[in-house]
């Protein structure tokens, strides 16, 4: 009886304890939120600023790029007008050449001579019926060079770009451009390919313009959830009382009850049941991306959003299987190593080319799937490390009648031949923020648990490295 006395005064000081505590956490919580609304509202006026900058910014590339235009097609012109003049040049030697092979002893040639000897820049070359080298005019032969293998040269590309003119006598001129018409095609080329990239550089920042705007209008949105927040913790204290007075009413009942040994147990219950769904983040990942696809069906980082759900997903499953020995499986090669190189290839900068030569036909191999892919993976991405994010990486698919092999090679920086062994062990990285468990963690998998082999197959140095992993049939 004593106990029951004493109990319900101090739950009522215990429950004004609590509820003064929990008003100075309030207003705490109201203060640190006030200040953050504030930064936010400075964060959304710098974004304001920001993307009106980068409008100006876009606005001037487009003139830039305009004016990109009007200058290339002014100099497609220029260059037209010059392969005209040269053509019509060519035109008139060719006929003064004619008359010349025509003329008796009465005809005045000066004219003729004088016309020939006048074109002293563009190159040209004389065929005979017999397809032989008649004659040749204004190509810089170099001391030592192949005289012949210049002449052939010039006709080759006058063929390629149809510079030819036919003569009575059978005879056919091969010409060239002139020193002058070829600098200003070269010109004219770098010029266009500039403006391309000048094109898509200015299709690239209206596209971060875009997102730029989309982030400024969320970022606006949850300034404005803020606002409705801090308004409501204004009801906050009211709201504390209640719920107080609510939970002071449920402890006396409680403490009174006679079934409190079963209310333990659904506690209980719902603490092991609470546990069960911190441990599967993922489903619950997986179930919010479905929500917000209904919700938001036209979001273009919804897509974005399941690709990196599923990769977590693949990725607890590798891990999974990790620790203990996995069950293999037939899988077919070619999926696995275009899946690896697909995931790769997305992550890596636009200098990296990729090259995959694949077999015609699957080639089934028994495997866990997700234990390779990752194996091929992790090559790859050493492959662009050592390219420093430029080069060539080639993944060859090759197979006998006992094994497939799968060769990853770069164009990176090559491996020493004292190093070559060395590369598996673990801790062994050139890396400055490497571990050095990649390729160690590579070799158990294909050695352990696939019974094969990975080594590196070849490497130069300065020229780059082939990696090879050979699995069983």
């Amino acid at each position: 009886m004593n106990n029951s006395r004493w109990l319900r005064p101090f739950l009522v000081v215990v429950a004004v304890l609590i509820f003064v505590a929990s008003l100075m956490i309030s207003n705490l919580l109201v203060g640190s939120l006030e200040v953050h609304v504030k930064d936010l509202e400075v964060h959304v006026k710098d974004m304001e600023t920001h993307v009106k900058d980068f409008e100006s910014h876009l606005k001037g590339m487009e003139a830039h790029v305009k004016d990109m235009e009007i200058h290339v097609k002014g100099l497609e012109g220029v260059v037209e007008e010059r392969k005209q003049e040269e053509l019509n040049k060519m035109k008139l030697w060719v006929e003064a050449m004619t008359s010349i092979y025509k003329a008796d002893t009465n005809t005045d040639l000066n004219l003729a001579i004088s016309v020939l000897e006048s074109n002293n820049t563009i190159p040209m070359v004389v065929i005979d019926k017999k397809g032989k080298v008649n004659n040749y005019r204004n190509i810089v032969l170099a001391e030592g060079c192949d005289t012949m293998a210049l002449v052939n040269g010039v006709v080759e590309r006058a063929k390629e770009k149809g510079y030819l003119i036919k003569m009575d006598m059978g005879m056919s001129v091969y010409y060239d451009e002139s020193l002058v018409l070829s600098r200003l095609s070269g010109i004219l080329e770098a010029q266009s390919v500039l403006l391309d990239s000048q094109s898509q550089l200015l299709s690239s920042q209206s596209k971060l313009l875009e997102r730029q705007s989309q982030l400024l209008g969320r970022q606006s949105q949850l300034l404005d959830s803020q606002y409705q927040l801090l308004e409501g913790l204004s009801y906050y204290p009211y709201v504390q009382l209640t719920v107080l007075l609510l939970f002071f009413v449920i402890c006396i009942l409680a403490v009174l009850s006679s079934k409190r040994a079963e209310q333990n147990r659904v506690w209980v219950g719902l603490s092991k049941e609470t546990a069960h769904q911190l441990g599967t983040p993922i489903s619950s990942l997986m179930a919010w991306t479905e929500v917000l696809k209904e919700k938001y069906p036209d979001d273009e980082l919804i897509p974005e959003m399941e690709r990196d759900v599923a990769r977590l997903q693949r990725v607890a499953e590798r891990f999974s299987k990790i620790g203990s020995m996995p069950e293999p499986v037939p899988v077919d090669i070619v999926d696995v190593v275009e899946g690896a190189v697909g995931y790769v290839k997305r992550r890596s900068p636009a200098q990296v080319e990729y090259e995959v030569v694949l077999p015609e036909h699957p080639l089934m191999v028994p495997m866990n799937a997700p234990l390779v892919e990752w194996v091929l993976e992790n090559l790859c991405k050493n492959a662009v490390d050592a390219m420093n994010g430029s080069g060539k990486i080639t993944v060859t698919v090759s197979h006998d009648e006992k094994s497939v092999y799968v060769d990853v090679a770069d164009t990176g920086k090559g491996i020493a031949k004292s190093c070559q062994k060395r590369v598996f062990e673990p801790g062994y990285t050139t890396k400055k923020r490497g571990w050095g468990l990649g390729l160690s963690l590579a070799k158990r998998i294909v050695e352990q648990y696939h019974k094969g082999r990975i080594f590196v197959k070849n490497s130069v140095q300065g020229k780059g490295t082939t990696f090879r992993v050979e699995l069983k049939k």
